[in-house]
């Protein structure tokens, strides 16, 4: 979409429903728009968020589009949007904020290697939406429970957020691939560091079996604990500061 698009030629949210449907048979809404913007993604890579290829997708005429999204960027913090609401789809605190936070993060992650092409384009963007808006509400809430003050809640949930999002975006990333490339630096464990002498490598020849075996797995996981220790022996100080 045009970034010259001007803002007048975004409709109200309450003018936005189209009276017929489309060639398809649907009626356009941007939860539609959405849902296609990510099935063309998952598809075609970043080249297929375009007003052309929607259209066609949709069976709409492509302008009809400008009705609900001002320019591709819009769209694209929509979709950011989407994961981060999908992420949170079926969650319920437990009331123990570690257990609460860990499984928080998780889903975020594992959401966005459901959709490594999507997440690739979104994680790094802020979107203001309210799936986002939410979840930014829901984790500090966690913390406020938990007795953290808000200076350390602030930024424990910086580092919390910005852990999942950054290790959702680099194992996207790897995912998104293609997989000639992605097997090719798998092999390069067992090619190059299986390889490498005990004389000039010595740590790594020691650690290789293992380091072979953890390596064709996210580092989440166990990122993710490390941080929630960490919080958990922080808590008593920030508590009482």
């Amino acid at each position: 979409m045009s970034e010259r698009v001007t803002a007048e030629r975004v409709i109200p949210e309450g003018g936005r429903r189209r009276r017929r449907p489309t060639k398809q048979g649907a009626v356009l809404s941007e939860r539609l728009i959405v849902e296609t913007a990510l099935r063309l993604v998952a598809q075609h890579g970043a080249e297929a968020l375009s007003v052309r290829r929607l259209g066609a997708a949709l069976g709409a005429d492509p302008s009809a589009l400008y009705r609900y999204f001002r320019n591709t960027d819009a769209l694209l913090l929509a979709l950011a949007d989407e994961l981060i609401g999908r992420a949170q789809e079926g969650w319920r605190a437990t009331g123990d904020w570690r257990e609460d936070l860990r499984s928080m993060g998780l889903r975020i992650h594992a959401c966005y290697l459901s959709h490594p092409q999507a997440a690739v384009l979104g994680a790094y963007r802020t979107t203001g939406r309210p799936h986002e808006t939410a979840a930014v509400e829901r984790i500090l809430g966690i913390l406020a429970a938990a007795g953290f003050p808000a200076p350390f809640a602030v930024r424990a949930y910086h580092a919390f957020i910005d852990q999942a999002l950054a290790f959702a975006a680099q194992d996207a990333a790897a995912l998104a691939l293609p997989k000639a490339a992605r097997e090719a630096d798998e092999a390069v464990w067992n090619s190059v560091y299986g390889r490498l002498s005990a004389d000039t490598h010595p740590h790594i020849a020691a650690a290789f079996p293992l380091l072979a075996a953890d390596m064709r797995g996210s580092g989440y996981p166990f990122a993710l604990e490390l941080l929630l220790a960490a919080m958990a022996v922080a808590l008593p100080a920030a508590a009482g500061s």
